[in-house]
């Protein structure tokens, strides 16, 4: 059972690890889109419509999807003053009261997010702005989608925290 459990954090590791730096694209595109804004607005005095909302979705996809990535690498914001005071036994206790209060709180947010989600899905909503675009529909999934993607990661650091195979998870991979 041992080896199940540590097969499954290797291999949500890997994946948050994949998808957090497969985001680095996205931060790319907005600067991309971004520039382009400024050239057009006020190189041409044509300004689009699209590039602020496109922006926007772009980095909020990076932010929500790169959730995975963080928490694997224990990137996340914390305290570290606390783990200079208390030591590392203490610390490491901490570290996993944090993880489940952190897994308490998504399983509530998600179960919050799944009928807004669901909902969408049967009947698409748009921004409204001068664009329309379907934003709402598509942000309102991905953050259902990034709350699952943030468990699944927190249970293989919980994993990781029972098996005493957290580590140095900094490095690249």
């Amino acid at each position: 059972m041992k080896r199940i459990f540590a097969g499954y954090a290797d291999a949500m590791d890997s994946f948050s690890v994949f998808v957090g730096q497969a985001c680095s694209v996205l931060f790319f595109a907005c600067i991309a889109i971004s520039a382009a804004e400024v050239v057009l607005r006020y190189g041409f005095n044509a300004p689009t419509l699209w590039s602020t909302e496109l922006a926007m979705t772009l980095c909020a996809s990076a932010w929500v999807l790169s959730v995975g990535y963080v928490t694997q690498r224990h990137r996340h914001i914390s305290i570290t003053m606390l783990e200079l005071i208390v030591g590392e036994r203490v610390w490491r206790n901490f570290r996993l009261i944090q993880m489940l209060i952190a897994t308490g709180a998504l399983l509530v947010l998600t179960m919050a997010l799944y009928h807004p989600a669901a909902k969408v899905m049967g009947r698409t909503e748009y921004s409204g702005t001068a664009m329309n675009s379907p934003q709402p529909t598509y942000l309102k999934i991905l953050l259902f989608v990034g709350c699952i993607f943030y468990i699944l990661q927190l249970l293989a650091n919980i994993i990781r925290w029972f098996q005493h195979t957290e580590g140095d998870v900094t490095g690249g991979h």
